[in-house]
C-alpha cells in the first residue's frame, strides 16, 4: 500500500467532482457510432475510496493518459498539479516512477500495480472503458451510449456511466464513470473519474 501512502499525504486538499448518484435523463441522441481511438490523450479528476487496515481512506487528485495502440502512459497529480506517479506499459514490460524513489519495473502492469498499490489497477480495462467500451465476460465489446444508461461488469468492477460530453448530435464521450470493485486487500474499492480534456491524437 507504498503508493497510497505516498499519494495520500500528497493529496491533501479536497476536490469536489460534483454529480449525484442519480444522472437526469440524458440530452443526447447519438445519431453515430462513436470511434474508438488507439491514439488518445484525456486528463481529468479521480478519488478512490478504499479501506486500509480496518480504516476507510480516501484521496483525490489528477491525472493525465496518453495512449497508443502498444503503450499507455500515466500521471497522477496532486489537486495541485504536482506529479507524484508516472506509469508506463508496453506489451513487454511496465514501470513506475515515484516522485523522489528509484524507478520500479516489472513484467507487467498488474504485477507492478498489485505490489505497490495493494490492488491490480486495471489499466487495460481502462482502455476501453475510458472511451466508452466495455467487454463484458461474453468477450464481445459494448458501446455504451448516453441515451441507455446501464452498468457493466467487466474484469471484476462494476462500470457506471454517469454523465456524458461533447457533440450532442454525433459522438458523446463520457464525462464521469464510477467504478467499484471488492477486493482482498482494500476492501470495497470505489473509484470516480472525471474526464476533463479529450484529444484523439491520429
Amino acid at each position: 500500500m507504498r503508493l497510497l501512502s505516498f499519494l495520500t499525504v500528497g493529496l491533501t486538499l479536497a476536490l469536489t467532482l460534483g454529480g449525484c448518484a442519480t444522472s437526469p435523463p440524458s440530452p443526447y441522441q447519438v445519431s453515430q457510432p462513436r470511434l474508438y481511438h488507439d491514439d488518445i490523450a484525456l486528463a481529468g479528476r479521480l478519488s478512490v475510496n478504499y479501506d486500509q487496515y480496518g480504516k476507510a481512506q480516501s484521496l483525490q487528485g489528477k491525472f493525465s493518459w496518453t495512449q497508443t495502440r502498444e503503450t499507455t502512459n500515466i500521471a497522477l497529480l496532486s489537486p495541485l498539479g504536482q506529479t507524484m506517479a508516472k506509469i508506463a506499459v508496453s506489451p513487454t514490460a511496465a514501470s513506475l516512477q515515484l516522485s523522489g524513489e528509484p524507478l520500479r519495473r516489472a513484467g507487467s502492469v498488474s504485477e507492478l500495480t498489485t505490489e505497490a498499490l495493494g490492488w491490480d489497477l486495471p489499466v487495460a480495462g481502462l482502455r476501453d472503458w475510458l472511451q466508452g467500451f466495455v467487454r463484458p465476460a461474453s468477450g464481445t465489446a459494448v458501446a455504451a451510449t448516453p441515451d441507455k444508461p446501464a452498468e457493466f461488469s467487466s474484469e471484476g468492477w462494476r462500470i457506471r456511466y454517469v454523465s456524458w460530453q461533447g457533440d450532442s448530435a454525433l459522438r458523446p464521450y463520457p464525462k464521469r464513470i464510477d467504478m467499484e470493485r471488492q477486493t482482498s486487500e482494500a476492501g470495497m474499492l470505489a473509484l470516480r473519474i472525471v474526464i476533463d480534456t479529450w484529444q484523439p491524437t491520429k
